[in-house]
């Protein structure tokens, strides 16, 4: 098997297509990356800017180029030795009439050969539509019959579904509602009023988004159809990596990584999981590793300062009059989007667990709503993504997960109901209790990520660089020996796991998360500048909200792009996802617009940050320079996101995603374009260590882990393997006395000596 040493994340569309990928390959070999980490490149919903919403496995997407585009982006990598690394999405395909499995479903019913394909309630019915924007009688008037390519088809006026030869068709032509009618009833299929999907749905969707409807990925036959063209992509040599999106979604990860890695022996593998608190990925997964959200929060808590976290966790409290712990906010954020957003799969979990209860001597005593309150308490409770277990096994490490979480669960109700009961049915193996554990282990990933990630992370707002995906708003920092500690079970663990610092889907990108990280090193600063936020406040917004604007304010860069428009386009986003105030689907947009009129006014009067921050800027450079030495070398590949071989402030989707200067990028690297220092040092060390990673691949994918001695803040390290060594120091502090007893200066490969009085990273490499 061949590894990568370190990897590119491209995201494909939006202006990103293989023409312009291949153009980039001389510039990525020339970084010294050894593989392109390509976003999905199947075909997807028209329109689409990221490619999850998949709509055709088997093809790819001719908007991007097609396999022709493809194949000439393989042979540009291969000219200049880079490797693929696809990122493919078995879990989930799009919703929607432009899906080809889901459209012969519509149009054939269970005659469809593709019946079996998507996870599709039997208990449901016909298959719901959740497309109308009103009634179904209210829309009649509206409706008609019309040709399609493939067919007759019901059109709404802005849709047109696929129609099933039934008795009425004839008679539905002509308009007549009743026949309209008639010809709907006849239909496998139901098109029903967009808000209705809240109370019930037919179909698995991914966390709530309604639009994307799940996959039986679990069943041979389907397993074959979606992979098909990605086994011969490997097998070509087009694809040489392969990663995994939401593996938690799928039925049965484990045995659905066997089946594939059984498929491709020799191809890394890498899948996108959340290991939350202690919780480490499953030996017997045969995969490298994750895509890097553990690295990424290990190294935040590592930059994170404890003394000035104390500082600014008291004037946040004191500013905010917010005095719940952070568990106690996630578990009334996790009730309530069971109650909202993931409400049609609480009653289906309900329903379930009803049919279990009516039939056993110990649950027919319950009522619908004790059960209720039951799974609510128990989802509530639940501390990570999911369990793992099967039909017919039960590990002790999920029994203990369950009974610890139903424990939990009783001590927070009055009484502790069901909750015994339904810890005894997930916990008891069998086909009368299968389909209920089955579904409750992927309900619980969407639950924790909707009420983690999208609700509470926009409400405890204590420090922001915490609140990132895979990470806690509540970590401590980890210290200096926690740090050694981490690293030492990753050498051990997973060597071979990807180590990201920004991805498509975090809440803010590396550097920006730095600037926040580095409150915590000038908390005194800040309190100044949340003072100068408050008094540009209106009284409308809470304060809450003034301290969340006054962090991500500081995470941006001026002069980039219109700041005042990106903070306003961000600031309705975190209003709607905190659920507090205005809603996506309810939105307050008195509340909203005076928000935004608060941020373009913050950005219109600093269109440079404010002279009292300046601490905090200097310090989170740092900080990012660190970050950056780090995540270079320590245990991992290091997946570098687009654009951020430069310094990088962005905030979360949309604003991740935007263009990236790639013609800058090749004049920095070409030493043609005017930079600013940190700009300078972070391509300098990207780019140094790269390279050496590419000409000492046994060194950063084989070579030990060891702590070295080091005084005052310094974190030292070495990497070992024959006779190469590494060794890495970093000062956390503006001190840098300890560095060059911590790391030998007659082997410095970086920084510079011109520089080194400013850098607070030493790296020195020796052979023999």
């Amino acid at each position: 098997m061949t590894l990568p040493t370190s990897c590119y994340r491209l995201q494909f569309r939006q202006g990103m297509d293989f023409d312009r990928a291949a153009s980039l390959a001389p510039y990525l070999a020339d970084l010294g990356v050894s593989h392109l980490y390509a976003s999905p490149l199947f075909t997807a919903q028209t329109g689409s800017t990221h490619g999850y919403d998949v709509t055709d496995p088997g093809e790819i997407d001719p908007a991007l180029g097609g396999r022709e585009g493809l194949e000439h982006l393989s042979r540009e990598l291969k000219e200049h030795g880079l490797g693929l690394i696809l990122d493919i999405v078995p879990n989930h395909m799009a919703f929607s009439v432009e899906t080809p499995w889901l459209r012969d479903i519509l149009r054939h019913g269970t005659e469809s050969r593709y019946a079996g394909h998507f996870d599709l309630d039997p208990a449901a019915g016909r298959i719901r539509l959740p497309w109308l924007p009103a009634p179904f009688e209210e829309t009649l008037p509206d409706l008609s019959v019309a040709e399609a390519g493939d067919g007759p088809v019901l059109d709404t006026g802005g849709l047109q579904v696929p129609l099933s030869a039934t008795p009425s068709l004839d008679a539905a032509r002509s308009g007549d509602p009743a026949a309209l009618r008639r010809l709907h009833a006849e239909q496998p299929w139901r098109l029903v009023h967009w808000r209705t999907e809240s109370d019930v749905i037919s179909h698995r969707r991914f966390f709530s988004v309604t639009g994307l409807i799940g996959v039986r990925v679990e069943q041979a036959q389907v397993f074959e159809d979606v992979h098909a063209l990605l086994f011969d992509l490997v097998a070509s040599g087009i694809v040489t990596g392969v990663r995994i999106d939401h593996v938690d979604g799928l039925l049965d990860p484990s045995a659905y990584l066997a089946q594939l890695r059984a498929r491709l022996p020799g191809t890394p593998i890498w899948v996108e999981k959340i290991l939350s608190g202690t919780e480490t990925l499953p030996r017997h997964w045969p995969v490298e590793g994750t895509t890097g959200y553990v690295a990424s929060r290990a190294l935040s808590r590592l930059l994170t300062d404890a003394g000035g976290l104390d500082r600014i966790a008291a004037t946040y409290r004191a500013a905010t009059g917010r005095t719940d712990d952070v568990e106690a906010v996630i578990r009334r954020a996790r009730r309530q989007v069971m109650t909202e957003e993931l409400a049609a799969e609480l009653w289906t979990l309900q329903r379930l667990l009803g049919e279990i209860a009516a039939a056993d001597p110990v649950g027919v005593e319950f009522g619908p709503e004790t059960l209720r309150e039951a799974l609510l308490a128990f989802i509530a409770a639940f501390p990570r993504y999911r369990t793992y277990m099967t039909a017919d096994d039960i590990a002790p490490a999920d029994a203990r997960l369950i009974r610890d979480t139903a424990a939990r669960a009783e001590a927070s109700l009055n009484a502790p109901g069901a909750v015994p009961f339904l810890a005894e049915v997930l916990t008891r193996p069998g086909a009368d209790t299968a389909r209920l554990r089955l579904r409750l282990q992927q309900v619980t990933g969407a639950a924790v990520a909707k009420s983690a990630e999208d609700t509470a992370f926009y409400r405890e707002v204590r420090l922001l660089s915490a609140n990132e995906v895979g990470g806690e708003p509540d970590d401590d920092p980890l210290g200096i020996a926690g740090f050694h500690r981490a690293m030492e079970r990753r050498a051990e663990l997973m060597p071979h796991g990807l180590t990201l610092t920004s991805s498509h889907d975090t809440k803010r990108s590396e550097d920006a998360r730095m600037r926040i990280a580095a409150i915590t090193r000038e908390p005194e600063a800040f309190e100044a500048w949340f003072r100068i936020c408050r008094g540009f406040a209106p009284e409308r917004l809470n304060p809450n909200l003034v301290w969340y604007v006054a962090q991500t304010f500081l995470a941006l860069q001026p002069g980039d792009g219109d700041l005042g428009e990106r903070l306003a386009e961000h600031i309705v986003k975190a209003l709607r996802e905190a659920k507090s105030e205005t809603f996506w689907t309810a939105p307050d947009l008195e509340l909203e617009e005076a928000a935004q009129a608060f941020v373009r006014r913050l950005a219109q009067h600093f269109p440079r940050h404010a002279r009292e921050v300046e601490p905090i800027i200097q310090a989170s450079e740092r900080l990012t320079l660190i970050q950056t030495a780090l995540k270079l070398t320590i245990p991992g590949i290091p997946d570098i996101y687009q654009g951020c071989e430069l310094a990088s402030f962005s905030l979360t989707d949309p604003d991740n995603r935007r263009a990236v200067d790639f013609d800058r990028r090749r004049a920095a690297l070409s030493g043609s374009a005017e930079l600013s220092s940190l700009d300078r040092m972070k391509l300098g060390l990207t780019h140094r260590v790269l390279l050496l990673r590419r000409d000492n691949p046994a060194l950063f994918l084989s070579g030990d882990y060891r702590p070295l001695p080091a005084a005052g803040p310094v974190c030292a390290f070495e990497r070992r393997e024959g006779s190469r060594r590494l060794s890495v120091a970093v000062t956390l502090s503006g001190n840098r006395d300890d560095l060059e007893a911590a790391v030998a200066p007659a082997e410095t490969i970086w920084p510079a000596p011109a520089e080194a009085e400013h850098c607070p990273v030493r790296i020195a490499f020796s052979d023999g």
